[in-house]
């Protein structure tokens, strides 16, 4: 036993003790007094913190449960009842302690984070491997992690490979394998092989430092049913005080009004919401949810609506080069793929960089840099290079231009964009050449995230998206998203989501953060997507998903409702054993003593239903996809490839 609890449990026991002494002396001894005297002191062991409690809450203004109890029991002893004293302080005593230790298990995600902060690293210095704390390794420096050791910084892979688990992080239990390139992070564990990393961040800088910090200050934060708990309670204790006072001055009987004092104790409606959202929380910290405070929390369980972005988060955010086609007979393949990957070469749009990747994989040469590169928003790009005009880009970038279409580029651009692809017309000079198309593709399991939201009580999910329509429709489609907004600016994702919230929905949005910004933070619920390896989402979103998994969206709404019911249901216990407790004493047959025992135990009663919390639930759903798009007929397994943002 470690001396935080045997200090815990210091009181209480010298307390019991001396009533058990007190007992036996009245029945070995002719007369009372040495069992009142030993009573009366076990009473002033067990009450002596809770007087000092009460005096130190009434010097902040604060009348609590404290003082309820130091009333009763000084009046006990003043009248004479030791036994009720000594029985009321012992019991709320054990109650505190039991208290104590029971919220201290539902800390216990913050606790396992703190455990998995790393001690030492192993450090390249001048090519030789030296041993350090943690926090004395520097920006920059070498970190060898080997099989069974803990990552001690955030940082970047530079050689090796290995498996690391990063459940401590993410949540996710399956090691996750690293190579040249990939980051890592602190308090995650090499299950296998042998990494070198560069640390890009070290001590207080490193994520796990970041979640430790962030679910420290989320379970500090009340929730408004907390709020509101408290004001309550600053006007209930006072009038219980009053109550008892009228009560025993209209009845002549002392012994009524300190029993009031004492089952008019609103522990367990005070610790109610409290220890709900600590468990709430620390569960979701597991998870690899990271959840601000309790008013997100309980915001999170009112969801009615979901706006999602689509490249990135419905997506996989890596579109790929999916056709080509040649539209002038004397062109080919490989120059129509020259052309379009020419014009790209000076271009920092997302859809450069499958062309140019393509390009070289086919050995198509693409010499240089274009002498000018001029992006035109919505429609394209216009570049010179080698002395020719070429254009790559949608039909109204031809209009534009003036380039007529004479061999129905457009058609074909529709059709690929119905099917599933996002077309770019090639154009040199005056000549339509042909078109390429590139296509992202939906996540694996961006249906069934779909699907589960729904069951978590969602009714409206919606895409919105700066891409065409057509191509928006595919990936609404490929998902079952039932809403798709398509073409929007960033002032009009911010338009839709104002648009829901006037319809009475509470709206969660799931974007990057950056050009949905405007919309995340006019959100009720602003929600980053992978955030591990983002300081900024973090902190600012009012939940970060760690894991880039969809399915971590359904889970976090689903245990905010959990959360928000066990608190209703906390709420009921209390209400309904001070109501009990009432009908007893009007009755008769309880007494000071019942009346703490009861109350005691509705406090940890409420105490152990919040902690069913911290148990790790099923997926809301565990059916695998049915396969769509154009691997169904083959069978593959392949991700459905979709489109991506248009210009």
């Amino acid at each position: 036993m470690n001396t935080l609890t045997a200090g815990r449990w210091t009181v209480p026991a010298v307390s019991g003790l001396l009533i058990v002494l007190s007992l036996l002396a009245d029945r070995l001894t002719a007369g009372p007094v040495i069992g009142d005297v030993t009573m009366v002191a076990a009473a002033l062991v067990a009450g002596a913190p809770i007087v000092r409690n009460a005096v130190r809450a009434l010097t902040t203004r604060l009348i609590g449960i404290d003082l309820l109890v130091s009333i009763a029991a000084i009046g006990a002893v003043i009248i004479g009842e030791y036994w009720e004293a000594a029985a009321v302080t012992f019991l709320f005593a054990i109650g505190h302690a039991l208290e104590a230790a029971t919220l201290n298990k539902t800390r216990s995600a913050l606790a396992e984070l703190v455990a998995v902060a790393p001690d030492v690293a192993v450090v390249l210095r001048d090519g030789h491997q030296v041993e350090v704390s943690a926090g004395q390794v520097g920006l920059g420096e070498t970190v060898l992690v080997k099989n069974g050791a803990k990552v001690p910084v955030d940082g970047e892979v530079t050689g090796g490979t290995g498996a690391l688990d990063e459940a401590s992080i993410t949540g996710e239990s399956i090691p996750v394998e690293k190579s040249a390139g990939d980051r890592v992070f602190a308090g995650t564990i090499s299950t296998g092989g042998f990494l070198q990393v560069r640390a890009t961040g070290v001590g207080a800088d490193t994520a796990l430092a970041r979640i430790i910090h962030r679910v420290e200050e989320a379970q500090d934060a009340k929730a408004r049913t907390q709020q509101f708990m408290d004001r309550f309670s600053s006007w209930y204790t006072p009038a219980i005080i009053t109550l008892a006072t009228v009560a025993g001055l209209l009845t002549g009987d002392v012994v009524l009004g300190l029993t009031l004092l004492v089952i008019g104790c609103p522990g367990a409606l005070v610790i109610s919401i409290p220890v709900s959202i600590v468990a709430g929380i620390g569960r979701a910290a597991k998870d690899g949810i990271l959840i601000k405070g309790g008013e997100f929390l309980e915001t999170s369980a009112r969801i009615t609506a979901v706006a999602l972005d689509k490249t990135g988060t419905l997506t996989e955010g890596r579109p790929q080069l999916t056709d080509v086609v040649v539209l002038d007979p004397a062109a080919d393949r490989g120059e129509v793929l020259s052309w379009a990957a020419r014009a790209e070469a000076g271009s920092e749009h997302p859809l450069a960089r499958p062309i140019l990747e393509a390009a070289a994989a086919e050995g198509v040469s693409t010499p240089g840099l274009p002498e000018h590169t001029e992006p035109v928003p919505g429609k394209g790009i216009v570049t010179t290079t080698g002395g020719r005009r070429v254009l790559v880009g949608n039909h109204a970038l031809l209009d534009e231009y003036g380039v007529a279409d004479t061999v129905s580029a457009g058609r074909s651009a529709d059709e690929l964009a119905a099917a599933g692809r996002t077309p770019m017309i090639v154009a040199v000079d005056d000549r339509i050449l042909g078109v390429v198309a590139v296509a992202d593709r939906v996540r694996p399991d961006a249906a069934q995230m779909v699907a589960d939201l729904h069951r978590a009580g969602v009714k409206k999910v919606v895409m919105l998206t700066g891409d065409v329509q057509l191509v928006a429709d595919a990936i609404g489609r490929a998902t079952g998203v039932e809403e798709v907004r398509a073409g929007l600016l960033p002032e009009d994702k911010l338009a839709a989501v104002t648009e829901l919230q006037r319809d009475g929905y509470v709206v969660a949005m799931v974007g990057d953060g950056v050009n949905d910004a405007p919309a995340l933070a006019t959100a009720d619920i602003g929600i980053a997507m992978g955030a591990a390896g983002s300081a900024v989402a973090v902190e600012t979103a009012d939940i970060a998903l760690m894991a880039d998994r969809l399915a971590k969206l359904p889970e976090a709404v689903s245990l905010a409702r959990r959360t928000v019911n066990n608190m209703r249901q906390n709420i009921t216990v209390a209400l309904l054993t001070v109501a009990f407790l009432l009908v007893g004493v009007l009755l008769g047959g309880v007494t000071m003593a019942v009346g703490m025992l009861v109350h005691e135990a509705s406090v940890l009663i409420v105490i152990a239903n919040a902690m069913r919390l911290l148990r790790r639930t099923q997926p809301a759903s565990k059916q695998q996809l049915p396969p769509s798009g154009p691997s169904a007929s083959t069978g593959s397994t392949e991700p459905t490839p979709v489109p991506v943002s248009a210009r």
